[in-house]
């Protein structure tokens, strides 16, 4: 979840948006991580359905066939360099405790929304995925950031991704997508934090939203959904 801001012009129909809790995306390689780049609208917050055209693609990517760690391991095995990366991301792997297990899994252990000079907002992440009344609350014009911790298992994640999308008045407002990365298993929890962002203000900034994030990997699987509301107001919400 995000925002940041960009200006547009205030007569258009709709404008093209792009952030971490609402937007249309740009993409943008970052050899670190492959963030995307988004912005968000201050002005004028409706966005194009372009992302929905871009969720339907992926799901017709076909992807080959799945392997255990092991068979990972042994697979082109003698091409040198193929071989030493593999080393490389497995070299902590416990191979006894993963077994013959192809899945991977992606547990989501903490989310949290980080703002400069104020506590950390920690998200109960629900079982069912959908948090009952409001979530959380934004202040306008605030910088945040949203940081998640998660826990690997079984066998590689590839292309771990973070999408959300946003409504307001049953209108799609904007949409955001992050690469995480690819990880190996391992008992310590992993932790990403996103680029700072600024919620939009103003009046027609101000009001209720309904999103649903999603953290999938490159097979589409999605190891979590999460359907909630949440608020932008003037101030932050009293603790």
């Amino acid at each position: 979840m995000g925002f940041d801001k960009s200006k547009t012009d205030e007569s258009a129909a709709a404008s093209e948006s792009k952030s971490p809790v609402t937007g249309h995306e740009g993409v943008h390689h970052d050899p670190a991580g492959e963030r995307l780049s988004r912005k968000m609208s201050e002005s004028s917050i409706y966005a194009t359905d372009e992302d929905e055209d871009v969720e339907e693609d992926e799901r017709k990517i076909q992807l080959g066939p799945q392997y255990t760690l092991k068979e990972q391991l042994e697979k082109d095995k003698d091409d040198e360099s193929l071989r030493r990366w593999k080393e490389q991301l497995l070299g902590s792997v416990d191979f006894n405790s993963v077994g013959e297990t192809r899945d991977p899994e992606v547990k989501i252990v903490s989310l949290a929304i980080r703002s400069p000079g104020r506590p950390d907002i920690v998200l109960q992440i629900p079982e069912a995925g959908n948090p009952k009344g409001l979530w959380f609350t934004l202040k306008e014009g605030s910088r945040y950031s949203l940081k998640f911790t998660f826990v690997v298992s079984n066998n590689i994640v590839s292309g771990l991704r973070y999408t959300n999308a946003v409504w307001k008045t049953g209108v799609k407002v904007d949409s955001t997508k992050e690469m995480i990365g690819t990880f190996s298993p391992q008992p310590e929890p992993y932790t990403h934090e996103m680029l700072e962002e600024t919620t939009p203000s103003g009046i027609f900034a101000r009001g209720s939203y309904s999103a649903r994030s999603k953290f999938l990997d490159d097979d589409n699987k999605c190891y979590l959904e999460i359907n909630y509301t949440f608020d932008i107001r003037k101030d932050w919400a009293s603790t």
